[in-house]
């Protein structure tokens, strides 16, 4: 809800209007909404999150913010710390194919989803079970119905005056932001300041972070880290090299997700383990890539992970590269179930909750070892080299953790590595004590942690 400050932020929109459009302006997010409940005290450090996608569209019936309220014990079982919901604002009707990330009103949630007092609720009942919430923020484009379209310098403009759709891109349902104007930057940033506020959001998720200049992001965060008693989680989706310097936290790991795809069709492990070290290689302290096998993009254009990764053992293998190499791992609401069909969110569908509740235990087995060790967050890798298994030691916090992943359809002698052969080992999984011998078996897609 806007409180009386409203008119502070009006006057600061005039006062810009009258500047030269080169001339930044920042609204001051300290008196122009009143806060919402108590901020949340604990926002994981970015090298200890565990984040969690939601698709409403998919996630329960009702395709709504409630439906989410009522699978939160769900979500918190897998040793969640940080949601991701998907855009949740009213969608454009002009030139629509009902895509969430065409917005038509920034400050307002679509009826499909619910209402504030839903988001306020959702927030209040994640941060209860000690869980912080992101919004997807879109801030490159917006429905050609928004309001703003109003103000057509607000808008990239091609020779004729013509507003027009993000360029390089097929995006007809959307129209391309001007941040050349810094009156629609301000109003930007208010919106994006009004949601941490008013429903006690824990920062975003941007969309297509590329399509947006690296000064606007830099602006936009100083002015949202100025709020008080506010720690945020940023979030770029791009791939872009100057993201972690405009202020966001967390990137996309794409190298490492397309790599990932093709180890499993048959490449070399190194070529996995060359994009792990190339995407750390010039990562700033407390920055992270976030680590996954699927996302609302690949289990919607491309296939889910049981198609991609060859079933539920290829699946849980791939998962494993991705959590325990190194980042931030991302679990998409579906594929902890082995959800084989493709999940929109152009339209409702449902997830079988009740389908594979094996592999939904191997998920929570999986992240709570990893939520219990530090070695396992923070940890130094050594890699050894093998064509068909993605083997690495993770040193640190006293103690040292043996990984071994098999990506082949296929039963493999895997040869130890000399250092290792004929020590003893801890599985973390049962606790049993396991001998290494020079070999060591590894059926199809098998995968093997264990601690010493």
């Amino acid at each position: 809800m806007i409180k009386l400050y409203t008119f502070f932020f009006s006057a600061i929109v005039l006062f810009v209007s009258c500047k030269k459009e080169d001339s930044p302006n920042t609204p001051d997010p300290n008196g122009t909404y009143q806060q919402y409940g108590t901020p949340f005290e604990d926002i994981p450090d970015i090298e200890d999150i565990v984040m969690y996608e939601v698709n409403l569209r998919a996630f329960s019936p009702g395709g709504d913010l409630s439906g989410v309220i009522n699978r939160l014990d769900h979500i918190k079982s897998l040793g969640v710390n940080v949601i991701w919901l998907m855009p949740i604002h009213p969608i454009g009707q002009v030139n629509s194919v009902n895509s969430p990330y065409s917005v038509k009103d920034y400050k307002a949630i679509g009826e499909e989803y619910g209402n504030l007092e839903d988001l306020r609720r959702l927030t209040n009942e994640a941060h209860a079970r000690g869980m912080a919430v992101i919004m997807d923020w879109i801030a490159n484009h917006t429905a050609w119905d928004n309001p703003w379209i109003e103000n057509k310098s607000w808008y990239t403009q091609n020779s004729s005056g013509t507003i027009i759709h993000p360029p390089g891109t097929n995006w007809l349902d959307v129209a391309d932001l001007n941040f050349s104007n810094y009156t629609m930057r301000a109003a930007m940033i208010d919106a994006m300041t009004y949601w941490i506020y008013e429903a006690n959001i824990d920062g975003y998720r941007c969309d297509y972070a590329d399509g947006v200049p690296f000064n606007f992001w830099s602006q936009a965060f100083d002015s949202l880290r100025m709020i008080p008693n506010r720690s945020l989680v940023l979030f770029a989706e791009g791939s872009r090299s100057d993201h972690f310097q405009a202020g966001f936290d967390l990137s996309f790991g794409w190298q490492f997700y397309g790599q990932l795809k093709n180890v499993f069709e048959g490449e070399p492990v190194s070529k996995l383990i060359q994009a792990h070290n190339n995407e750390y290689s010039s990562i700033s302290t407390g920055k992270s890539w976030v680590r996954f096998s699927t996302n609302h993009d690949e289990s919607a254009w491309d296939e889910t992970p049981m198609v991609l990764f060859n079933g539920k053992e290829g699946a849980l293998a791939a998962s494993v590269a991705a959590v325990f190499t190194g980042g931030v791992p991302l679990i998409y609401g579906s594929q902890e179930v082995g959800t084989v069909n493709p999940v929109p969110f152009f339209y409702n569908s449902n997830i079988n909750w009740n389908a594979n509740p094996d592999m939904l235990n191997s998920y929570k087995s999986l992240i709570s070892f990893y939520n219990s060790s530090e070695t396992s967050r923070r940890g130094s890798n050594t890699f050894y080299t093998n064509s068909d298994v993605l083997c690495m030691k993770k040193s640190g916090a006293g103690e040292d953790l043996l990984i071994m992943v098999n990506v082949r359809d296929s039963t493999l002698m895997f040869d130890v590595p000399a250092e290792h052969q004929f020590s003893t080992w801890t599985d973390v999984f049962d606790d049993e004590t396991y001998m290494l011998n020079s070999e060591v078996e590894l059926e199809p897609y098998a995968y093997m942690i264990l601690r010493q």
